[in-house]
C-alpha cells in the first residue's frame, strides 16, 4: 500500500497521466483521419500476411498497387509494422493495432525523455523536458494530421540513446549494460525512420563528444564502448538498412524525390506563428509552440549566466542546431539541399521540425535545472513556476488534440486487393511505371498460345500452378519483377523477361508442351541472405554479453 502510495506522489505517475489526455480520441472507433493512417494500416497488413507465413523478414507486399506487389517492405522502417504485428497476432483489428502503436510510442516518448534528463540534470528539469517533448504542436501534426507512423516511434530513441551514453560517461564500470542499450536504442531508430536516422545520429554523435570532454573521467573506455555500442545498433538492423541501401538502385526513388524539397520549405515567420489546419505538407502548421519559444528564450539567460564552462558548451551547441534546422527548413538553405545529396533523402525540410522538438525539450529542462543551481527564486518559487508551466503548456495545445474526423474499414479492405502503393511511387521497379492504376484481369494469363492453367498455391511470396498445353505457350504472371523473383518449371528454373513493352515490368516466360508443374517464388537474394546472417550473428552476440554479464553476477 505504501509503494502503491509513493507511486502516486511520483512524477512517473502524472506524466503517464497527462500523456493519456491527448489520446482519448483514439478510442473513437475507426482510425483518425490523416493524410497517412489509411495507407500505413494496408502496408502493415501486408506485412503481417508474409510474417504468418513464415517469412521473419518480410520484403514484399504482395497485395499492394492494385495486387501487381510492391517491395516497400523493404525499403520502408519495418519496426512499426513488426509491433502492429504483434498486437494484430494476439487478436487486435489492424486498425486497433495501429492505434495502440501511436498511442504507446506517444507515452513512451515521453518517458524517455524524463530518464535522461533527471539523469543528467534532475527531477524537475527531467519533467519539464518532458511535457515539452510531448506537448509541442509538430507531436501532434505527426499524431493527427499527418498520421506519421514511424516519425512518431521514432522519437522514442534519442533520448534513450542520451541516457545510455550518459550513463556510460557516469559509469564506467557498467560499460556491458551502457553498451548493450546503446545498441539496442540505435536500432530502434534505425528500424523506426530512415530519415530521423539521418537527422538524429549526427546530433548525438555531437552529444557524445560534450560526455567525452566534459562528463567521464575515463575517456578511453567511453570512447571504445559508445562506438562498441554504436556499431552493435548498425549491425543489429543490418537485416533492413543494408538491402534498404544497395537495392534501392532498383526503385524510383532518386527519381519521385529529385526536387520535391522545393515544395517543403517554410517561411520564418510560421515558426512563430501559423494556422492549425490538417492540410498537406505545405499547409500544416510549422510552429514551435509558445513553450517551445520560451525554453529558447530561456536557454539564451542560462547561456549567459551560466558559470560551468560545459554548460555554456552544451547551452550553446543545443541553440547552434536549434537554429541550424530552423535554417535548413526556409528557402533560403536551398542551395546545401541541391548540393548535398543525403538531403534529398530526406524529402521534405519541415521533417527537422523533429529535432527542434528534441532540442527546445532539452533546452527548457536544462534551463529549469540552471535557474535551480543559481537560486534565482529560490526552490520552491521555482518548482511552483514549473508546475504552472508545465501545465499552460499542456492546455495551450489542447485544440491539436483531435483528428479531422475518423474513417472506418472492414479488415477485408486492407487484407485484400490494395489500389495503391501505399507510397508516391518511390518504392516501385525501374522497369514499371509508377502506379499500375488498374486491377489484373487474373493472376496469370496466356499472352500466346493456348493453355489451361489451374491455381494451385499464392500467397505472399510463391505462386504455384498447373499448366496443359499442346504447345510452347508464354504466359505473364501479373506481378511485378523484383530481384528475388525466380519461375521454376518441373523444379528448374527458367529465364524470365520482365521488360516487354507490352508488360512493362511483369514477369513474362515460356513453358513448353505438356503438362507442367509451375513455380514462382520470391527468396531472398545474396545482398539479403548477408544482411540477415550480420543481423543473427550480431544478436548472438549481444545476447550472449549480457546473459553472460547475469550469470557472472550471480556466481559472484
Amino acid at each position: 500500500m505504501k509503494n502503491y502510495s509513493s507511486f502516486l506522489k511520483s512524477p512517473w505517475f502524472w506524466l503517464i497521466l497527462v500523456s493519456i489526455l491527448p489520446l482519448v480520441p483514439m478510442l473513437h472507433e475507426g482510425i483518425p483521419l490523416t493524410h497517412d493512417g489509411r495507407i500505413h494500416i494496408a502496408r502493415i497488413a501486408n506485412f503481417y500476411a508474409s510474417l504468418t507465413e513464415g517469412n521473419v523478414v518480410p520484403r514484399w507486399a504482395s497485395n499492394l498497387n492494385w495486387g501487381y506487389g510492391s517491395p516497400i517492405v523493404e525499403f520502408v522502417y519495418p519496426l512499426t509494422s513488426y509491433v502492429a504485428s504483434l498486437f494484430h497476432g494476439v487478436g487486435f483489428s489492424l486498425i486497433d493495432s495501429t492505434k495502440l502503436v501511436f498511442s504507446l510510442a506517444y507515452i513512451l516518448s515521453l518517458l524517455t525523455m524524463y530518464i535522461w534528463v533527471t539523469a543528467g540534470w534532475g527531477r524537475v528539469a527531467g519533467v519539464v523536458a518532458a511535457i515539452l517533448y510531448a506537448f509541442s504542436p509538430y507531436r501532434f501534426v505527426d499524431l493527427y494530421v499527418r498520421g506519421a507512423l514511424g516519425e512518431h516511434v521514432a522519437f522514442i530513441f534519442p533520448p534513450l540513446i542520451c541516457w545510455s551514453l550518459w550513463y556510460l560517461a557516469r559509469y564506467p564500470k557498467k560499460f556491458l549494460a551502457s553498451m548493450i542499450v546503446i545498441a539496442v536504442s540505435t536500432a530502434g531508430l534505425i528500424l523506426s525512420h530512415n530519415a530521423l536516422s539521418v537527422i538524429f545520429l549526427p546530433i548525438l554523435g555531437m552529444y557524445g563528444l560534450y560526455l567525452y570532454f566534459y562528463e567521464t573521467k575515463q575517456k578511453n573506455r567511453f570512447v571504445l564502448f559508445s562506438l562498441i555500442g554504436l556499431m552493435f545498433g548498425f549491425l543489429l538492423s543490418a537485416f533492413f538498412w543494408v538491402p534498404a541501401v544497395f537495392e534501392q538502385k532498383y526503385i524510383l526513388i532518386d527519381k519521385v524525390t529529385k526536387g520535391a524539397y522545393g515544395g517543403g520549405f517554410t517561411a520564418w515567420n510560421w515558426f512563430f506563428s501559423s494556422p492549425w489546419n490538417y492540410g498537406g505538407g505545405s499547409e500544416f502548421s510549422k510552429e514551435i509552440g509558445l513553450s517551445g519559444w520560451v525554453a529558447i528564450i530561456g536557454a539564451f539567460w542560462c547561456l549567459w549566466r551560466a558559470k560551468q564552462r560545459g554548460a555554456k558548451w552544451f547551452i550553446g551547441g543545443c541553440l547552434f542546431f536549434f537554429f541550424t534546422a530552423l535554417f535548413l527548413m526556409t528557402p533560403q538553405s536551398a542551395g546545401i539541399w541541391e548540393r548535398v545529396p543525403l538531403m534529398v533523402k530526406l524529402q521534405f525540410p519541415w521533417r527537422f521540425l523533429s529535432l527542434t522538438t528534441f532540442l527546445a525539450a532539452v533546452l527548457g529542462g536544462v534551463s529549469i535545472a540552471q535557474i535551480l543551481s543559481l537560486s534565482i527564486w529560490g526552490q520552491n518559487t521555482t518548482r511552483l513556476l514549473c508546475i504552472i508551466f508545465c501545465f499552460l503548456s499542456i492546455i495551450i495545445t489542447s485544440k491539436m488534440w483531435r483528428p479531422n474526423g475518423y474513417i472506418n474499414f472492414p479488415e477485408e479492405y486492407f487484407t485484400g486487393i490494395f489500389d495503391a502503393t501505399t507510397d508516391t511511387g518511390e518504392a516501385s521497379p525501374i522497369w514499371s511505371v509508377r502506379f499500375m492504376e488498374h486491377r489484373p484481369k487474373a493472376p496469370i494469363e496466356v499472352i500466346s498460345g493456348t493453355a489451361s492453367i489451374e491455381m494451385r498455391l499464392r500467397n505472399t511470396t510463391t505462386r504455384a500452378y498447373t499448366i496443359k498445353s499442346e504447345r510452347e505457350v508464354q504466359l505473364v504472371e501479373n506481378t511485378l519483377y523484383f530481384p528475388g523473383w525466380n519461375v521454376f518449371v518441373d523444379d528448374k528454373i527458367i529465364p524470365i523477361e520482365f521488360q516487354s513493352s507490352l508488360h512493362r515490368g511483369l514477369m513474362t516466360f515460356f513453358v513448353p508442351k505438356g503438362v507442367h508443374t509451375v513455380t514462382i517464388r520470391f527468396s531472398d537474394t545474396k545482398t539479403h541472405r548477408m544482411a540477415n546472417w550480420i543481423s543473427i550473428l550480431s544478436f548472438m552476440v549481444i545476447s550472449g554479453m549480457g546473459l553472460g554479464a547475469i550469470l557472472w553476477k550471480k556466481r559472484k
